[in-house]
């Protein structure tokens, strides 16, 4: 069933986001727009009481569970810049609007770019393993739980790799080049 459900919400996150920009930039309904985009972090939601569910009724945690927490943490931590980025995209693709922004292509601008990217994949980390720990207590099973603390650990690696990039453009910032020349 959590299989099936996150298949589902990543399906529903893309149908939604497509559904309230074609809202908003081909058919010109803007509050149809606002309430299909203000409906996509109520789908992390129901993947998590799904998930918490699922553990309350006798499921040992594994990685299903884990997604469910980590697809939350996503939707909190960058939910609203991927609206955003598909947004820009899309207004530029099929509402003539202005391309969309680019990151600093080098020097130190693109290494604060980077740090803050970087901080808001360890703040998705936290929130994903507080909702994880919060599982853990609601169950109280250590035997059904171990798998979820597991879990967090394996994602932490993704912090630790993710801080290779920030780290290489302080070092060796790319050069940028001058408009003058």
């Amino acid at each position: 069933m959590i299989v099936a459900l996150i298949i589902g919400c990543e399906i529903g996150f893309w149908l939604l986001l497509g559904l309230g920009l074609a809202s908003r930039y081909l058919w010109h309904l803007r509050k149809l727009s606002t309430a299909l985009l203000l409906a996509i972090p109520f789908l992390d939601v129901i993947l998590l009481a799904a998930a918490v569910i699922d553990m309350r009724g006798g499921a040992t945690g594994d990685v299903r569970h884990g997604l469910a927490a980590a697809y939350l943490a996503f939707s909190i931590v960058f939910g609203h810049r991927t609206i955003r980025w598909a947004d820009a995209r899309f207004h530029h693709r099929f509402a003539g609007g202005p391309p969309p922004p680019r990151p600093p292509a080098g020097g130190m601008a693109r290494a604060g770019y980077e740090w803050a990217l970087w901080l808001r994949i360890v703040l998705a980390y936290g929130i994903t393993c507080a909702a994880l720990f919060g599982l853990v207590w609601m169950v109280d099973d250590p035997a059904r739980t171990a798998p979820l603390l597991s879990f967090m650990n394996g994602l932490g690696k993704i912090p630790l790799i993710a801080i290779l990039w920030p780290v290489s453009y302080t070092l060796w910032p790319r050069k940028v080049e001058s408009a003058s020349s």
